[in-house]
């Protein structure tokens, strides 16, 4: 790594853009953070190489990713962006967390927990935007774009740090009706007398989620969504008997148990970041918050 002279010292604001890439893997999402341009972050970027003299970032499947003297680079911007945050909270005398907090959520427990935690955060520290973005699927080797994922299934990452935050457990579930109309299933094979509600296989990224993967015998019929809220609707009015995430359901009268004591699946939920922007403070006070959520709702996880 080459030394670099008083005279070509990297501008602050380079090293500041060099950080928001690091933490979000991809230069479309860095210019939608900072407001500007792709072309504008890229130019940036080959600035800030040519004032240290090397390249601070190489292209990977995962996104852009830090060389050694980019993480030197970065190293600094996390010192600018720590003293600019302490300078500005002496002179305001506001809380210090503030910025932009881009997160990727499943889509149900993203209702159901994320976004009252990040709404209390947000009350608390007023100064911290949020852009939250719904999407059921599994660990991603490809992180890139968001500050913070939560993510249903097996953890199989690299280049990034997976948190174990809760399990939960899907079950059979159907309405009053349904049951009154059609009967309860007393085995698991009768499941194939009835209808089944589920995610649209096709479509499914996380297949533990979907019916196939239940080893349950195959239905009569079918109501497949993509969408959890969907499915809680269809269930609802009585489509069907549905393998349905217990915090969502556990204290509505209005979805009965079915086989609760013949199946169940349980599965893990975690929290995946980038090391850099796991030093963000906004981000660890993110996951502080969305686990204190679920601390603070035992009954929703519990078996």
């Amino acid at each position: 790594m080459r030394s670099v002279s008083s005279h070509q010292l990297p501008s602050p604001n380079d090293l500041l853009v060099l950080l928001t890439v690091a933490r979000l893997g991809r230069f479309n999402a860095v210019a939608e953070a900072l407001g500007t341009t792709h072309t504008t972050i890229s130019r940036r970027i080959l600035a800030l190489d040519a004032e240290l003299g090397g390249r601070t970032l190489e292209r990977s499947p995962h996104g852009w990713e830090l060389t050694e003297l980019g993480r030197h680079a970065v190293s600094a911007a996390e010192a600018i962006e720590d003293r600019l945050g302490a300078l500005a909270t002496a002179i305001s005398q506001t809380d210090p967390l503030s910025g932009l907090l881009r997160i990727s959520t499943i889509d149900g427990f993203g209702a159901e927990i994320v976004t009252p935690a990040l709404v209390k955060l947000q009350q608390s520290h007023p100064r911290i935007n949020i852009e939250m973005f719904s999407a059921t699927r599994k660990v991603s080797q490809n992180r890139s774009g968001v500050d913070l994922e939560i993510v249903a299934g097996r953890n199989d990452v690299n280049n990034a740090q997976a948190m174990f935050l809760t399990n939960y457990f899907l079950r059979l579930y159907a309405s009053r009706e349904y049951l009154l109309g059609r009967g309860a299933p007393r085995t698991l094979d009768d499941v194939a007398l009835h209808s089944f509600v589920s995610y649209v296989e096709s479509a499914l990224l996380v297949t533990d989620l979907g019916y196939r993967s239940s080893e349950l015998p195959e239905p009569a019929t079918t109501f497949q969504a993509t969408s959890l809220f969907a499915q809680l609707e269809a269930v609802q009015a009585g489509a069907g008997i549905g393998l349905l995430p217990n915090f969502l359901v556990h204290d509505r009268p209005e979805f009965v148990p079915v086989l609760r004591a013949d199946f169940q699946r349980q599965l893990p939920i975690w929290a995946v970041v980038r090391a850099e922007s796991l030093r963000s403070p906004v981000v660890r006070a993110a996951i502080e918050a969305i686990t204190l959520e679920i601390a603070n709702r035992p009954t929703a996880f519990s078996e």
